[in-house]
């Protein structure tokens, strides 16, 4: 008898390997990254349906094989439905996955905390009623999944002096992993100069709860959110050990 195991997960990626068959990558709660085989999913008849759509959630139940599982059932927990009525959130959400497929690992010890981010973002972008809170749930997103993947960014204390910055000449650093007081930034070549509100923002959407309503929620601008994006999209393409493919895609919906 094939041994079989229930998880929850969320798909990422889907292969063609035959006229009938598709291989889905999925990031599942207890087993980070896992691949499983849907017989007949392009056949009409198929009982997976469009619950082996990416970016949509399952508890699914699989056989175990030697190589790679076969998905035996798929019960949606939540298609997020409202990402495929809005480019923007679709687009979004998109790079965002790029992100899980590229930090996750199989056996990840970190799967149910990733699982939980990426869920949660998914949902509350599936909910932003504005441009700007789709693109504040992109930055927590972002700055969270570097936290929990061992990449957190340094925004209190200079990286070099770990001294707090005393006026607001304050920069950035992607190799440094933070930002750098006016001394410190002297001999470094690669930097950006950031005002010490984004600065504050930032780091106040690392330290708080995803869902935590800050007064960033209501005072961010898209300008600002779009500043802050791709600050922190820069950071995770250079740490990201694959890569990117989504970077066009950000640009096509700025």
């Amino acid at each position: 008898m094939k041994e079989q195991f229930t998880t929850n997960v969320i798909n990422l990626k889907s292969y063609s390997i035959s006229e009938s068959d598709k291989i889905i990558l999925m990031y599942s709660k207890e087993k980070g990254l896992i691949k499983g085989v849907a017989k007949g999913i392009k056949k009409t008849t198929s009982k997976l349906g469009g619950r082996m759509d990416l970016l949509v959630a399952n508890k699914m139940m699989l056989n175990k094989g030697r190589n790679l599982d076969t998905i035996c059932q798929a019960e949606a927990l939540n298609t997020f439905f409202n990402l495929r009525s809005d480019i923007n959130k679709l687009m979004y959400a998109m790079y965002c996955c790029e992100i899980v497929t590229n930090f996750g690992t199989e056996n990840d010890p970190n799967s149910e905390e990733i699982f939980n981010l990426f869920y949660t973002f998914l949902d509350e972008i599936s909910k932003s009623q504005t441009i700007e809170q789709t693109m504040l749930n992109v930055i927590r997103f972002q700055l969270k999944i570097m936290d929990i993947t061992g990449y957190s960014l340094e925004l209190d204390n200079c990286v070099k002096c770990l001294k707090k910055p005393e006026d607001d000449e304050i920069y950035f650093s992607i190799e440094q992993g933070g930002i750098l007081c006016k001394d410190c930034s002297a001999n470094i070549s690669k930097k950006t100069k950031i005002p010490h509100r984004i600065k504050e923002f930032l780091n106040t959407l690392l330290k708080e709860d995803f869902i935590v309503h800050t007064r960033y929620d209501d005072l961010a601008t898209e300008r600002i959110c779009d500043i802050c994006i791709n600050l922190l999209r820069n950071y995770i393409e250079y740490y990201s050990p694959k890569r990117f493919k989504s970077a066009q895609i950000l640009e096509s919906i700025r």
